[in-house]
């Protein structure tokens, strides 16, 4: 039984509309931050689909040197701040170390685990102990099986609103791969389990300075999480994707993310009226 709670304010896990993560990679700027949650919350909207805003003020789990990471920690959560006074969006951040996360946790609603730390105990336990919701995203190395005990060390710090993300597993060289039964597998232990939609597509290491990636299965694959069991949906979002400066070959156009989005949700309410198949 998947327990039902508010991820963030008006957000709800296991209610009847989908849950929905949207935002940029990296926070830019200020400008391109505010331009951004406003195109995520006025699609939101038109959709009847509840948001947290997401962006990192750093990724630190970059292909290259020379790969832009963000603005910091102090610029990056002052824009952030920003972000949630112009819009009342909630917000979801990447901690990477556990001295950001009391920090972060002032700002953000939403503290999210990136894949390659999913198993990082020290930082585990300080994101646990904020009293913030956690988002951990499934390492691409990691057996679902796996990730109760990554929960379980969440939830020893006092975490009582988690979620896990599902990325994709490593599929030989430079290549990931959705096993679809994730979804049924955690839920056998009583864990949510939103779909990464955008790095779902991912090439890691592919380009020539950071990941490469194939848009052309994003509807697919939005869809069959869905129909496989997906508590809710992690996408990013960028005003043009082309110009943006992380993740530019997965990011989404506001255009296609919310037909996207309308698709998945019309699923989503198609299943939700026939009942559990068992």
């Amino acid at each position: 039984m998947i327990p039902r709670f508010d991820l963030a304010p008006g957000v709800a896990v296991g209610g009847s509309a989908l849950p929905l993560i949207a935002g940029p990679c990296v926070v830019e700027s200020e400008e391109l931050a505010i331009e951004a949650a406003q195109i995520v919350k006025a699609m939101s909207f038109r959709l009847s689909l509840p948001v947290i805003y997401k962006s990192s003020y750093d990724k630190a789990n970059r292909s290259s040197i020379d790969s832009f990471r963000g603005l910091g920690i102090e610029v990056g959560l002052e824009i952030l701040a920003t972000v949630r006074q112009a819009t009342g969006l909630p917000i979801l951040t990447d901690v990477h170390e556990p001295s950001h996360c009391d920090r972060a946790a002032r700002v953000c609603d939403v503290l999210q685990i990136p894949a390659f730390l999913c198993r990082q105990t020290d930082l585990l336990v300080a994101a646990g102990g904020t009293g913030r919701s956690i988002a951990v995203k499934k390492g691409q190395f990691m057996a679902p099986e796996d990730m109760p005990r990554v929960v379980e060390k969440l939830r020893s710090a006092g975490a009582e609103r988690v979620v896990v993300i599902e990325r994709g597993c490593s599929f030989g060289y430079r290549n990931l791969i959705v096993d679809m039964r994730s979804f049924s597998w955690m839920h056998e232990d009583g864990i949510p389990v939103f779909f990464d939609v955008t790095h779902s597509l991912q090439l890691p290491g592919a380009g020539e300075r950071e990941s490469g990636g194939d848009r052309r299965f994003a509807e697919p694959l939005a869809r069959a999480a869905i129909a496989a069991g997906a508590d809710g949906l992690f996408l990013e979002v960028h005003p043009r994707p082309e110009e943006a400066l992380c993740d530019s070959a997965t990011q989404l156009s506001p255009d296609r993310a919310e037909t996207l989005l309308a698709s998945a949700a019309g699923l989503h309410r198609t299943l939700q009226a026939e009942g559990p198949l068992v």
